[in-house]
């Protein structure tokens, strides 16, 4: 079994999988069945236990005495639908994640084998997780571990990927009874947690752009340990505006030189090779990537080299960016100190998110960093630190597709 941590994934070795949610308080599970726009096609694509079934995927209950799941049946999911996302929320109404530490865990439907596991780190005011997501890649099935937070409960997962929901009506003030609301019209199954609580005499507050239990840049600084993740967010907008990407390093050993290269690899949605930025292509997708060229030593104060991101520019295809450092001269990362990458506001030259590489192993190169655009539009930033057997960026494009 493998324990995955978040922005992992892993290749599926089984055609059918359950996904099920356990925590110490009882859990509501539910899936979304997704296109490529990271939408749902219809409100059948919402699978609950009121609408326990879809094409390929159902809604499994652990009658109280075991956790729901969500099985994905691969070879029977539609080809339109690149993605299966799993939800789960605490059924107490306006319950938090607060003290509660939920795990998935990933099965092989027929026989019960666990595949994997996962559980989120750093969660409290969240009332809604996208916890997995089983997605395809070309021919073959891959899992990828998730654990976005949600605020504002299953009503902001569900509209966030085109679930219609249908606002409660406002409450009256003076009576304190009064006769039930009509029931909604029944063109689909409506699970009611989906109805989001009217304030007293004020309509409902629109959903907040990013939910408050994932970091983001409202605090200042964040300072990044490997396959945490952060989300360029500020001020509950997301940060498109010019952003650089610095990365540095130093010699391990006194007098003498090293010389590394920064690169950055640009992908589509199907983790497709979009295009490399290093010094020998200074700028791709239309200048919206620029590099600063190549440093041969190391050695001063600083960034040794400097890639600019416009986020505000980037083309709708690129989704994925993979910030990459490579010894072409064959020199390991056990011979280099101090190595970094810090992401900076190239308006202002505040430093936003920081990562240090804290371990070496003896290869020729590593991934240090990956920028993953979100469906809500939102950028997410995720500490690397993984080691490859590469001298250039040209054979980091296969191993930074698979780790997106």
């Amino acid at each position: 079994m493998t324990a995955m941590t978040p922005g992992s994934n892993l290749p599926l070795t089984a055609a059918r999988v359950a996904v099920d949610v356990a925590a110490p308080v009882r859990l509501d599970v539910s899936g979304l069945l997704l296109t490529a726009d990271g939408k749902v096609r219809s409100d059948d694509d919402f699978i609950f236990y009121n609408q326990p079934s879809g094409p390929g995927v159902t809604y499994r209950s652990g009658g109280g005495s075991a956790p729901d799941a969500v099985v994905v049946d691969t070879a029977a999911v539609p080809a339109g639908i690149e993605k299966i996302i799993v939800t789960a929320s605490p059924d107490g109404a306006g319950q938090t994640f607060q003290g509660v530490e939920p795990t998935a865990t990933v099965r092989d439907a027929d026989n019960g084998t666990v595949l994997a596991s996962f559980t989120p780190p750093r969660l409290g005011a969240e009332t809604a997780l996208v916890v997995m997501e089983v997605y395809r890649r070309g021919d073959a099935w891959k899992v990828r571990a998730v654990g976005q937070g949600y605020a504002n409960g299953l009503a902001g997962i569900a509209t966030d990927f085109g679930v219609t929901v249908d606002e409660a009506p406002a409450a009256p003030a003076a009576p304190a009874v009064t006769a039930p609301a009509p029931p909604p019209p029944a063109a689909a199954p409506v699970d009611p947690r989906l109805a989001p609580a009217a304030p007293p005499a004020a309509p409902p507050a629109p959903p907040a752009p990013s939910a408050p239990g994932r970091i983001n840049l409202d605090k200042g600084r964040v300072s990044l340990r490997k396959n945490e993740t952060v989300s360029l967010v500020k001020a509950g907008r997301p940060l498109l505006s010019q952003v650089k990407m610095g990365l540095g390093w130093e010699p391990a050993f006194r007098g003498k030189d090293i010389d590394l290269d920064a690169s950055v690899i640009a992908y589509g949605p199907q983790r497709n090779h979009l295009d490399s930025c290093y010094f020998g292509k200074l700028s791709i997708l239309n200048g919206a990537i620029k590099h600063s060229g190549d440093n041969l030593t190391g050695e001063g104060q600083g960034d040794d080299e400097v890639i600019v991101v416009d986020l505000g520019r980037i083309p709708a295809e690129a989704t994925g960016l993979v910030f990459t450092v490579n010894s072409f001269t064959g020199q390991k990362f056990t011979e280099v100190a101090k190595a970094y990458c810090r992401l900076v506001d190239a308006a202002t030259d505040e430093e936003l998110v920081r990562f240090d590489l804290t371990g070496a192993e003896p290869q020729t190169g590593v991934m240090m960093a990956k920028l993953i655009k979100q469906f809500s539009g939102e950028w997410e930033m995720t500490a690397m630190g993984d080691f490859v057997k590469s001298r250039t960026v040209r054979g980091m494009v296969k191993p930074a597709a698979q780790a997106l």
